[in-house]
């Protein structure tokens, strides 16, 4: 085995060992608004869920430099937010919301979303998901090292969802039809292959 001491790396160094060794990750595809009505939209990979009941979602939102990303920004300010699924439809569009823009430029522009209303929050969500999960602020945890912020932990508390028909089975979501994509390293992305059971003890 490879023995490595995390503290003897750089942020680079562990961020490379541990984007690579924990896959596939599920993306989350976030939109939120600015206090000028700028609709954000960004992709997250460091996500889960964390609770079913109530049902919390988590979402890591990385510092540039100490600075809060657009997302993180405004889930603060607004404590709304929309989170969709990434699936094979609309990966392509996702992944041009990572672009770096102004906190004036919307990353709508740069694809083919298209924004539907939400119910519980006033935040916008993306007609071409399958998936929709309207949210509220939970909390928020500050990850520090040395004093200095480095990371925004959200927990999302979701007030709404949104299930494609195609995907909805009676309770249960159909995961071929979801096909939903997930995260490697790197610019590497996967799609849900061969699965197999196993029962419980």
């Amino acid at each position: 085995m490879k023995e490595i001491r995390p503290e003897v790396l750089s942020q680079k160094e562990n961020y490379k060992l541990l984007i690579g060794s924990i896959i596939p990750r599920p993306i989350a595809l976030v939109t939120t608004e600015s206090d000028d009505n700028v609709l954000n939209i960004a992709p997250f990979s460091f996500f889960n869920v964390v609770s079913s009941d109530p049902p919390i979602l988590s979402i890591a939102v990385q510092r540039v430099n100490g600075e809060m990303k657009d997302t993180a920004r405004n889930i603060i300010q607004n404590k709304e937010a929309v989170v969709h699924i990434v699936d094979t439809n609309n990966v392509r569009d996702a992944n041009q919301t990572a672009a770096m823009l102004s906190h004036e430029e919307s990353e709508l522009e740069r694809t083919n979303f298209e924004i539907v209303d939400s119910v519980e929050v006033s935040v916008k969500g993306l007609k071409q998901s399958k998936v929709r999960f309207e949210a509220v602020l939970y909390d928020d945890i500050v990850i520090e090292k040395d004093g200095q912020p480095i990371s925004d932990l959200l927990l999302l508390e979701v007030k709404y969802y949104h299930f494609d028909e195609r995907i909805y089975d009676d309770g249960y979501i159909n995961k071929e039809e979801l096909k939903a994509v997930s995260r490697l390293a790197g610019n590497d992305y996967a799609e849900i292959g061969h699965t197999f059971t196993i029962e419980r003890p």
